[in-house]
C-alpha cells in the first residue's frame, strides 16, 4: 500500500495491492488521514507460508492501519516455519498509526515475524505489536519476532523474542515473561521527542514506559491474557498521546 497527500488536504491510496490470504480494503477516514484494514481472505499463516506487506507513507500523508482480526499462526500440512514480514516506510512530515490485532501463536506452529520501520528525521509513527500464547487453554506453538524501528537512517529499536517449544531456555521465566501469556509493545516516534525526551516510569505491575536514543519511546508490556495487555497498552498510548497536547 502506498499513501500520498492528495493536495487537498487529505491522504489518497495510489496503491492497494494484495493476493493470497491477505486482502486490503480501505475504510472511512477522519479528517486528512486514510484508513485500511488487513483482512486475512483465508487461514494462515500455515506451516511454510511466506507472507509480506509493505506500507509506504509520502511526505504530508496520514495513514491508519489496522486489521479485522486476529492472525492466528497455525501448523500446516508443509512442515517448516512460516514467515510475516513487515516493512514500513515514513517520509519527512507523514504520520503512520500501525495498530492490527493480536497475533495468537497455536500450538503446533512455527512463525519467524520481522517487523522494520524506516522513517524520516521529520515523520511520526504509533506501532503496536501485541502476541499471544496459544489460544484459551491452550499451549503454544513457537513464535520469534523481530522488530526494528530507524529514524533518518540510525537505529532507535533493535529486539528480538522468542517463544514456545524450541525458543532458548528462559523465555518463560522472571527475566522474560514470567508466566505471562501475552506481551506486546508500543512504540512512539514524534519529532519533539528529540528536543523533549518523555521521563522512563512504571505504569503499573508487568508495564514499563522507557525513553529510546533517539525521537522515540517504547512500552514493554505482559500480560495474563490478550484483553489485560490491550488495556494496558491503549492507557500508554493515551497517556503519550494527552501529553503531546
Amino acid at each position: 500500500m502506498a499513501a500520498r497527500a492528495d493536495g487537498r488536504g487529505g491522504t489518497a491510496l495510489p496503491v492497494l495491492e494484495s493476493e493470497g490470504p491477505l486482502a486490503l480494503r480501505r475504510t472511512r477516514g477522519s479528517g486528512s488521514e486514510a484508513n485500511v484494514l488487513l483482512v486475512g481472505a483465508m487461514s494462515g499463516p500455515l506451516g511454510g507460508d511466506r507472507l509480506a506487506v509493505h506500507a509506504d507513507v509520502a511526505e504530508g500523508a496520514r495513514l491508519r492501519v489496522g486489521s479485522a482480526a486476529a492472525t492466528i499462526a497455525l501448523p500446516g500440512q508443509a512442515k517448516g516455519e512460516a514467515r510475516y514480514d513487515v516493512r514500513l516506510d515514513v517520509a519527512d512530515g507523514g504520520e503512520l498509526r500501525w495498530l492490527p490485532e493480536q497475533l495468537i501463536s497455536a500450538r503446533g506452529s512455527d512463525l519467524y515475524v520481522t517487523t522494520r520501520a524506516d522513517l524520516a528525521a521529520t515523520a511520526r509513527l504509533v506501532l503496536r505489536e501485541e502476541q499471544v500464547l496459544g489460544r484459551a487453554g491452550e499451549e503454544p506453538g513457537r513464535l520469534s519476532s523481530r522488530l526494528t524501528v530507524r529514524v533518518a537512517g540510525r537505529a532507535v529499536l533493535d529486539q528480538e523474542l522468542a517463544c514456545g517449544p524450541g525458543a532458548p531456555g528462559g523465555w518463560d521465566g522472571p527475566a522474560v515473561l514470567g508466566g505471562h501469556r501475552a506481551v506486546g509493545q508500543l512504540v512512539v516516534v514524534r519529532p519533539e521527542y528529540g528536543e523533549r525526551p518523555v521521563a522512563p516510569r512504571v505504569l503499573e505491575e508487568g508495564a514499563v514506559l522507557v525513553p529510546l536514543a533517539g525521537p522515540a519511546v517504547l512500552v514493554s508490556a505482559v500480560a495474563s491474557d490478550a484483553l489485560r495487555l490491550r488495556r494496558v497498552l491503549d492507557r500508554a498510548l493515551t497517556l503519550l498521546e494527552d501529553g503531546d497536547r
